[in-house]
């Protein structure tokens, strides 16, 4: 069985007229598919056609299994896809709009230690389907339309799973969800990454025009090889020039995430160290007060030294903030509600 929505609108047509039906039905099942509805629900093709589809294609490869609505409005998402895991997927509601955090993976074999996520280790890479079915299945639920009707307006690949570890597809996706149907910009799109640093090159080389994000969480390769393992293969000094690359092609600024783990990474020294690291290039630092994961023994900084912190950095001539807190209510950090799910169902 093979997954519709990986399919561009012109793979769709072809698939269309080898079954046998006219072209334009090609346009009425794209519709509704990017409407998120399955295949009996389309109701302008008919019983016959339905019925060829359903044998050989997968129309919607993501169900909502649960949900969690946050005092803060946040909604956490767990989605169940067709060969039974499960990924999640976070709504968060803005002044400008509606931002949706996707997936890219079931599970993630990067290591942090600060993320839930990585703990069962990586089971499969996300097709560009699944990935697009997320954001899909939350503009239904936000009863959002197509193009200009959309409710969804920006996209962040920061759930589960590291996007530049599974390239093709995250990139299939990307140009699927700015070209047809939901049409959101690149430029309504961020990229999280702990570093991959060929695929931030081949990104900037590819003209993708998306928001880059980098997790650093360290100012030098020492600290951020003890809670992130990709360290031990690409040095800060070669992501940081990865970077600087990427906004040459691009002009987009580069965003870094940067969590406060209490005596690790959170001290005076650390914030002149990554004043000195990031000198020239066009960045703001993200500043996270870490969601802790009890697999683990970090310990976050308290809102007052986290404040601390950025005030360090802006005193240093650095552009940052520190990021707001959302959906802590509900397991808001990544993998945390996919993790309880499993642990609950001894999966």
């Amino acid at each position: 069985m093979e997954i519709l929505l990986d399919k561009t609108f012109e793979q769709l047509q072809q698939i269309i007229l080898d079954l046998g039906e006219q072209k334009y039905r090609a346009s009425q099942i794209f519709d509704n598919l990017y409407l998120g509805k399955s295949f009996s629900e389309i109701s302008n093709i008919s019983t016959q056609l339905k019925q060829k589809l359903t044998e050989k294609f997968i129309a919607q490869p993501c169900s909502i299994l649960d949900k969690k609505i946050s005092q803060d409005g946040t909604v956490k998402f767990l989605f169940k896809l067709y060969d039974n895991n499960v990924i999640e997927s976070v709504l968060m509601k803005y002044k400008y709009g509606y931002t949706v955090c996707v997936s890219s993976q079931v599970g993630c074999r990067m290591g942090c230690k600060f993320c839930a996520s990585t703990l069962g280790g990586l089971v499969r890479n996300l097709s560009a389907g699944e990935i697009l079915g997320q954001v899909i299945q939350i503009n239904k639920f936000l009863e959002g339309g197509l193009n200009q009707d959309r409710k969804v307006t920006n996209i962040v690949l920061m759930g589960s799973g590291e996007p530049l570890d599974n390239y093709d597809n995250v990139t299939s996706f990307i140009n699927l969800v700015s070209t047809y149907g939901l049409k959101i910009s690149q430029r309504n799109i961020s990229l999280s990454t702990c570093g991959i640093v060929p695929y931030i090159y081949r990104l900037a080389d590819d003209n993708f025009k998306l928001n880059l994000t980098i997790s650093l969480h360290a100012p030098n390769d020492e600290i951020r090889k003890q809670t992130m393992p990709i360290a031990n293969k690409y040095t800060i000094k070669q992501i940081v020039s990865a970077c600087r690359y990427y906004f040459e092609k691009t002009k987009r600024r580069i965003i870094f995430e940067y969590v406060l783990i209490d005596g690790i990474n959170n001290k005076p020294e650390h914030a002149q160290q990554l004043r000195h690291l990031l000198k020239g290039l066009s960045c703001h630092v993200n500043v996270i007060s870490l969601n802790a994961v009890t697999e683990h023994d970090l310990k976050g900084t308290t809102r007052e030294q986290a404040l601390r912190f950025v005030n360090d950095l802006v005193a240093l001539g650095m552009s940052s903030t520190l990021r707001r807190t959302m959906g802590q209510d509900i397991d808001g950090a990544c993998g945390q509600l996919r993790r309880r799910y499993l642990e609950d169902n001894k999966i």
